[in-house]
């Protein structure tokens, strides 16, 4: 009976002691994309969670960066996940109506006594596609107001009577008015060399 308990003993010993088998730590890939490009983020967290991937947001030379547009000089791959369409947006009391592209243009290169004219950060994607659609060449008012991201920019057109602006339409929310499209443009995933493996996984999952 003791030889048994002993037994037992030993065997429970050996037993906990034994190492437990751990699941091989997930793959860490750096992911960025500008504000205007954030909801294609949220679907980017989605594909890494089912292919059991870390994303690490940063700016440091991501692994994969989305933006909304083609920039002007482009030395790396890239690849288009979706589509965006650019608006001339104000709010609902404003009374601008919709525009032609002349008047677009004049109104953001001129002003107008009616409206408060929005833009973004010069080097912003969004600003860049606006630019090359609408402005073609001619500069923005100096009294235009700077919004940080269409997150802003979209509150600022709902809350401002006088408010004018540009927002990409999956920005576009409440009871602010579209007066002009400057047209549709792609959206982009760049990474910083052929993408292979669970970055071209990623991608292709955005892709769907």
């Amino acid at each position: 009976m003791k030889k048994t308990a002993v037994l037992f003993l030993l065997s429970f010993f050996i037993a906990s002691c034994a190492p437990a088998t751990q699941t091989p730590p997930a793959e860490v890939i750096s992911v960025y994309a500008t504000s205007a490009a954030q909801p294609w983020l949220t679907e980017l967290y989605t594909c890494a969670n089912d292919l059991s991937v870390a994303l690490n947001f940063t700016a440091d030379e991501p692994d994969i960066y989305l933006r909304v547009g083609e920039p002007e000089n482009l030395f790396f791959p890239v690849y288009q996940i979706d589509e965006e369409e650019i608006l001339i947006v104000t709010n609902r009391e404003n009374p601008l109506q919709n525009l032609t592209l002349a008047q677009a243009q004049d109104l953001f290169a001129l002003g107008d006594e009616s409206a408060q004219v929005w833009v973004y950060s010069s080097d912003a994607d969004v600003q860049m596609v606006f630019d090359q659609l609408v402005m073609k060449g001619r500069p923005v008012t100096s009294f235009a107001k700077i919004a940080v991201s269409p997150q802003q920019m979209s509150d600022l057109l709902n809350m401002e009577k006088d408010a004018v602006g540009i927002l990409p339409k999956h920005w576009k929310v409440g009871t602010a008015r579209e007066v002009f499209s400057a047209g549709t443009v792609p959206v982009l995933a760049i990474t910083k060399e052929e993408p292979r493996g669970v970055i071209l996984n990623l991608i292709s999952c955005l892709q769907k």
